[in-house]
């Protein structure tokens, strides 16, 4: 999966441009604010709909203009296809192909991607939401469905907040909720527990690749699902919640708020035995984060069979010489865009034969 071709009309600081990408290495340089990330933000909405940096995409039309079109030519095994997507005010279209679909989460499974920017360096120290963010975002591109069960189940939690805060309770409804909740929380559950354990698999090896050292010198990177809702097997997930619901009824009628399910899920991190979240150095923490992203992209070709696009927004500044040069290394047969104010020199030389892109706003 590569893009050969982005072409942007009233998007950021674009009212018009288009750029050629090579299959390879793809190296955009240029000051800060001239519009680096809105390059890697447009192949982003084309791969799942919507922009990573804001979840307001009509702040992405160029200002005074009233609508914005960002279209995509992929190269897809032996064949192109492209996407489009444009915004109008707050309605937004999609066509793959030039055929609509109707919502961007039906853009999935198109035009695959990874981004990794600064803000996923804090994957690992941030608050449990972080970790769901990431969880969810994976599946997404992976099970479409999945999507559709994530935005059921924030309705369900949404409204069974509402009536918890009711003065009277009406519990057949309540029951009614609950058992919805149930049944979606479980697939949930399910969907992210399988992903958790290939997680686990390679983001080891992955943190292996990128500080040149072994296990027994940094301790292994060791990755596990935890569940707000204990479970011992997939299939009684749904037991499980429903029971737990209905043990802490009176504790979340108390708060006004359900304090059970996948919305309080969190990911486990542990090296050399000590819990990354809380203790972990700022060294270890980056070194996880930046192992926990890009196995997105071995997961995504296990999945699918293709290799998606490695989008990275001025990651390098933050990362020491070694990881500068290990990390995209680690993925030569992945198409790379790489953001950067001034390419270090290791890279260069690393890449000599990748495309170099002056990006500039004038």
């Amino acid at each position: 999966m590569y893009i050969r071709t982005l072409a942007l009309q009233n998007f950021r600081n674009y009212e018009a441009c288009s750029v050629d990408f090579g299959r390879g290495v793809n190296i955009l340089t240029g000051k800060n604010g001239e519009g680096k990330t809105n390059m890697l933000e447009a192949v982003h909405i084309l791969s799942m709909g919507r922009s990573f940096r804001t979840r307001n995409d009509a702040e992405a039309i160029t200002f005074g203009k009233t609508f914005y079109r960002i279209k995509g030519l992929f190269g897809k095994g032996d064949e192109d296809m492209t996407v489009e997507v444009s915004m109008n005010g707050r309605d937004k279209s999609f066509f793959v192909d030039g055929v609509g679909v109707r919502k961007g989460a039906d853009l999935a499974g198109h035009a695959l991607t990874v981004i990794f920017s600064p803000d996923d360096l804090r994957i690992v120290k941030d608050e449990p939401e972080k970790r769901r963010r990431f969880m969810d975002h994976e599946l997404f591109q992976l099970k479409p469905l999945y999507y559709l069960d994530v935005i059921k189940y924030r309705r369900i939690v949404k409204n069974r907040n509402l009536l918890l805060k009711e003065q009277t309770l009406n519990e057949p409804l309540l029951n009614v909720y609950d058992g919805y909740l149930a049944d979606t929380g479980a697939r949930i559950m399910a969907e992210r527990a399988r992903f958790a354990e290939k997680l686990a698999v390679i983001s080891a090896g992955i943190q292996s690749r990128i500080t040149a050292t072994s296990t027994d010198e940094e301790g292994a990177l060791e990755v596990s699902y935890e569940p707000s809702v204990a479970f011992t097997a997939i299939e009684d997930a749904r037991e499980r919640i429903a029971a737990e619901l209905q043990s802490r009824r009176a504790k979340d009628r108390e708060f006004g708020a359900t304090t059970a399910g996948p919305h309080k899920d969190d990911l486990k991190l542990v090296s050399g035995g000590v819990d990354l979240r809380k203790y972990g150095s700022q060294g270890q923490q980056r070194t996880a984060a930046l192992a926990l992203k890009l196995a997105e992209v071995d997961i995504i070709k296990e999945e699918t069979g293709e290799m998606p696009i490695l989008l990275l927004d001025d990651v390098l500044s933050e990362l020491d010489e070694g990881r500068q040069k290990r990390l995209p290394d680690s993925f030569e047969d992945c198409q790379i865009i790489i953001t950067t104010a001034d390419p270090p020199e290791i890279l260069t030389e690393a890449f000599p034969e990748a495309c170099h892109r002056e990006i500039s706003s004038s």
